[in-house]
């Protein structure tokens, strides 16, 4: 039997093993294991219609090859995990050259952290294990996986088996097997000692942790005997750097602990949508996004993992991810399969149940929330502007609760099937982003650049003062985005609550104010800008104290045409462009699209004879490469409900906060509209692309991510 199966590897020009999928229901009698001397084999566990269950892809230098000679017989205990090894318990093995076995779950994760050599003898392999994506495939059919240049080493052959049918019900309960308490009360205590070694630093801490404030007024002088209606002064603020650059090894267990204690420790609750249409591929490559974030965590960091589908469960509690955290984390990941329907409500619900039964915290809390579906359970009508979606949020993570615990949602919608408007709406009420992920293989990217942010959080409950300085000044605007502001009755105060800011992070607001006649100064005072904020690693409030006044000069008489800042043009700009691109989805969404197309091209002609735009401002390139995008996604009614909505619903979220979200190719280096991404976002963008061979990828092609997995795509 060897035998032939080295001519079938030949034939199909092949030099890798099989991806086997291992049963993840523990009560299930199938199982998946390499034996010497026979054809390996992906045995369905019962109740899995869809036939096999896609396991988190693993990147490797190579394939698993079966060994020449026939392995020994499994036995004893894995010298990873310590359980003990026996045929027939539903875990594949894995024998190495060496002669030494291990689960081979547990020895393809110790390979994906660079490891080579036999943790027993300490043999250097020339063969080492890893896992892959598997394709849907005809019944008892050898097929080759067809891969995108990404994935080109993943190279897999899979057999598949019949699996029984019509047991659907005891399919969903083998999903949801692990117990659950009632109270969330179990979060893992965090480390005390972590808390206090900053101490030892915060000299230096203080030096570097500072938030710069900068102001532009409009033009910088305004004769004695003329008034200005309106004038604009632009506040600027950017965020400290992080107290250490992250390394792009992704080795972060090997980190000394002052890297850890350079930045705020994140409590991140993942809710995950595992319906039926997340089958396949999709729930394949959720679990490699998943294992990459996993490792990316420090080992200060927590991590819930909660699945929903019709119903929801939390199959991992808030734990600490050590390297023993990692591991249990990724084998509770493992574990998902997909079935049922879409209940997003159920799956907040329990996300926030974690953050509110939780004994303990971390400085910075947040959910990442990816669905490629519709909620059928709680919201009943078509999507439109007009539906609530206030009952898919629970009130305590709602951001303009008074009482709520400030806990962003950052949604992501998977495909071309998702409710944009509803995910958009979650990512409002909460505080968070909402990032489109239109191609399959871009979700981990998009994760990426999810926690490079999160991971890097330097300010926390920021606020911003405006003050008026003459007695006689008002304010008559204040332009923020989603941020909430305030104004006093007189108009003469205005606040902004900022909130966090990651690493170099910027944000800029325009306000406005009515310039009156003063014949009786030279200059002539406008505003006080004044800034406070936390320290999430000191826990203290920081004052900015140095006072931001914005001045202008009064001359006697006009000194010809005053040029315009380009500061304050280029993000009056940003304001344009993100009305029209507001008005233009109204439009879009009452079914007219040309009206739609036209608003948006009036704006990008109207951007491009501004002052900042004709001096190549990247900010100016990205608004008209993103307004032209979106103009090709109105293209007619089909194309706006595949992706069009989503995009424009992206982009504006994403000028709304001023914060980087993922839509289209925008994590891709080549891409035009890569508006607001930080330094430590780029990083971990870069380390994402690069974790599969460790180097730089050529530009992958996008394919878009539909929820029937069964379709056959034409390249």
């Amino acid at each position: 039997m060897g035998s032939k199966w080295r001519k079938l590897k030949l034939a199909l020009g092949l030099d890798s093993c099989v991806h086997i999928p291992r049963a993840f229901d523990d009560s299930s009698a199938a199982y998946a294991r390499f034996s010497g001397g026979t054809s390996p084999t992906v045995v369905s566990p019962a109740g899995d219609t869809s036939g096999y269950r896609p396991s988190t892809p693993t990147p490797s230098s190579s394939g698993l090859r079966l060994p020449k000679s026939g392995p020994k017989s499994p036995k004893g205990t894995c010298a990873i995990c310590l359980y003990t090894m026996k045929p027939g318990q539903g875990h594949a093995i894995f024998t190495a050259e060496c002669s030494h076995s291990f689960h081979f779950h547990c020895i393809t994760s110790n390979v994906k952290h660079g490891n080579q050599i036999c943790p027993v003898c300490r043999a250097k392999w020339k063969e080492v294990p890893f896992q892959g994506p598997a394709t849907n495939t005809p019944h008892d059919m050898p097929r080759i996986n067809h891969v995108s240049p990404r994935d080109e080493a993943w190279t897999t052959v899979i057999r598949r088996l019949p699996s029984p049918q019509g047991d659907a019900g005891r399919q969903i309960s083998s999903l949801y097997h692990v117990t659950e308490p009632a109270v969330f009360d179990d979060d893992e205590a965090l480390d005390q000692q972590i808390s206090v070694t900053h101490h030892k630093n915060e000299t230096d801490h203080d030096i570097i942790n500072t938030v710069e404030i900068e102001t532009y007024p409009e033009v910088s002088a305004v004769p004695k005997s003329a008034s200005h209606d309106a004038f604009a002064v632009l506040i600027h603020l950017k965020a400290p750097r992080s107290g250490r650059k992250q390394d792009i090894d992704g080795n972060n267990t090997e980190l000394p602990p002052p890297v850890e204690n350079s930045r705020a420790s994140v409590d991140l609750v993942t809710v995950l949508d595992v319906s039926g249409s997340m089958a396949g591929t999709k729930l394949a490559l959720l679990k490699r996004a998943m294992g990459f974030v996993i490792q990316n965590l420090g080992p200060s960091d927590r991590l819930s993992v909660i699945a929903f589908s019709s119903t929801a469960r939390r199959i991992f509690p808030l734990r600490q991810m050590t390297d023993t955290g990692r591991q249990q984390a990724l084998q509770a990941v493992n574990s998902l399969v997909s079935n049922g329907g879409t209940n997003i409500a159920e799956g907040l619900r329990k996300g926030a149940k974690v953050f509110a039964d939780r004994r303990c915290k971390n400085s910075v809390s947040s959910i990442i929330l990816l669905s490629d579906g519709q909620d059928t359970y709680t919201v009943n009508s078509r999507p439109s502007i007009g539906t609530d979606y206030q009952s898919l949020v629970p009130n305590s993570i709602h951001r303009n609760n008074g009482m709520g615990m400030q806990i962003p949602v950052h949604a992501f919608g998977f495909g071309s099937d998702h409710d944009a408007t509803s995910m958009h709406s979650i990512s409002e009420i909460s505080g968070g982003t909402f990032s489109f992920i239109e191609a399959e293989d871009v979700i981990q990217d998009a994760f990426a650049q999810c926690i490079g942010g999160l991971l890097s959080v330097v300010v926390q409950e920021l606020q911003v003062e405006v003050r008026c300085v003459p007695p006689h000044l008002q304010l008559s605007s204040v332009k923020a985005g989603s941020y909430q502001t305030s104004l006093m009755a007189n108009a003469r105060l205005a606040t902004i609550n900022v909130g966090d800011l990651y690493a170099e992070e910027e944000r800029d607001f325009l306000v406005t104010v009515n310039v009156p006649v003063d014949e009786s100064r030279d200059e002539m005072s406008l505003l006080i800008v004044r800034g406070l904020y936390r320290d999430p690693i000191t826990k203290e409030m920081v004052a900015l104290e140095e006072n931001n006044e914005v001045k202008i000069q009064r001359p006697e008489i006009g000194g010809g045409e005053l040029v315009v800042s380009i500061e304050v043009d280029r993000q009056r700009n940003r304001l344009r462009a993100a009305e029209a691109m507001t008005e233009a989805r109204v439009a879009a969404e009452r079914g007219d699209l040309s009206a739609a197309v036209s608003v948006l091209d009036n704006c990008h002609k109207a951007l491009s004879e501004t002052v900042s735009a004709q001096t190549g401002d990247r900010l100016c390139v990205a608004l008209s490469a993103e307004l032209k995008e979106m103009q090709e996604r109105m293209a007619n009614q089909r194309v706006y409900e595949q992706s069009g909505r989503a995009y424009v619903l992206s982009g504006l979220s994403s000028h709304s906060w001023q914060r980087a979200t993922a839509r289209g190719d925008s994590t891709d280096s080549t891409s035009l509209v890569q508006a607001y991404q930080t330094p430590s976002m780029v990083d971990m963008v870069t380390r994402s692309q690069t974790m599969v061979f460790g180097a730089p990828q050529n530009k992958r092609v996008l394919r878009p991510a539909k929820s029937f997995p069964e379709r056959q795509r034409r390249q």
